[in-house]
């Protein structure tokens, strides 16, 4: 985040706004990719699932996802899914409007459906394809969204990759480097996004990163990094990677975001990923990221972090205090 994004989302926070916004913008996904954690039982909570809940298509997705942005004004609007372009219809009508008002938007997708062309020259906006490791590993995971496929609907768009590292990854030497060498060579690759695996608590799983996993990714990925420009990693971030928020209270990203899923009335807790994440071993960049911000000195003892709880407070307050803006 430059700094005049980061003084916006700033002025939100004092204005009782979170700067950040994520909407699972339908409950479709032609996918069934095991760990997915949008289809868990207790994603939102318990009460329903995400399969469960009525979404939304045509005028009425257009008008009532924007809405939400108009009531909560982000500087930062992710949509994810579900499989986001179900509604690509929908999207080419949504985000010219969120272009237009410069708001700085991901779309997160598996790229199973071709990316509409006419959305490459949108500014402000970014499309980021999931991909699950290597070809052998991902082809299982995500069929029908393939490596073949994905490099179809991709070609002559410009991309993101986002990236999960999971156990099996780091288990086999250079895996992150052969990932990173193919992906970097595809033209239409922008930059890269790498997160590490979040689980729930008391999650046991092959995903799951052992503690001495993580360390050895954390200090692989700055170098990583050096010789692959477009993966966003600093030092610092990953030095952020291995010391986590202890709980949700302790995590700005879950403090400065709201989320919404399919039905764009319920809201998922504590953060995107909804149910019980085990904060203690969450992977989340953007976490990672604000983590990393939050450390850095403005005057003597005093740090960012510092300013950013006064003004989350604040914020609350002012919520508070004018609910009809909430």
């Amino acid at each position: 985040m430059n700094t005049r994004r980061f003084f916006s989302a700033w002025g939100h926070i004092l204005a009782g706004s979170p700067p950040m916004l994520s909407i699972e913008i339908t409950r479709e996904c032609p996918l069934h990719c095991p760990g997915c954690y949008a289809y868990e039982n207790q994603h939102l909570g318990g009460g329903v699932t995400l399969r469960e809940l009525t979404d939304l298509r045509g005028d009425a997705l257009v008008d009532g996802l924007m809405g939400l942005v108009r009531r909560h004004r982000p500087v930062h609007l992710s949509i994810v899914g579900g499989e986001p372009l179900v509604r690509h219809r929908e999207l080419s009508r949504i985000l010219p409007q969120l272009s237009e008002m410069g708001i700085e938007t991901l779309v997160v997708t598996s790229a199973v459906i071709p990316i509409p062309p006419g959305w490459k020259g949108l500014k402000h906006i970014r499309v980021a394809v999931s991909v699950d490791g290597l070809r052998e590993d991902h082809d299982v995971r995500r069929q029908p969204a393939t490596y073949d496929r994905i490099l179809d609907n991709i070609k002559g768009r410009r991309v993101d990759i986002s990236w999960v590292i999971t156990a099996p990854q780091v288990e086999r030497p250079g895996y992150l480097d052969e990932y990173l060498a193919f992906w970097t060579r595809q033209p239409e690759v922008a930059r890269i996004w790498v997160s590490l695996y979040t689980p729930q608590i008391g999650e046991q799983s092959r995903e799951m990163l052992t503690p001495a996993q993580r360390r050895a990714v954390t200090a692989e990925l700055p170098a990583l990094q050096v010789r692959y420009p477009a993966l966003l990693m600093t030092r610092g971030i990953a030095e952020a990677l291995g010391t986590p928020p202890l709980d949700p209270d302790h995590c700005v990203f879950s403090r400065m975001s709201v989320n919404y899923s399919a039905d764009l009335k319920t809201q998922v807790q504590p953060c995107f990923f909804g149910g019980e994440p085990d904060c203690r071993q969450c992977g989340c960049a953007v976490t990672a990221g604000l983590h990393w911000i939050g450390r850095k000195r403005v005057v003597g003892p005093i740090r960012l972090s510092h300013l950013m709880e006064g003004s989350i407070a604040i914020g609350s307050l002012v919520a508070r205090t004018n609910p009809g803006r909430m």
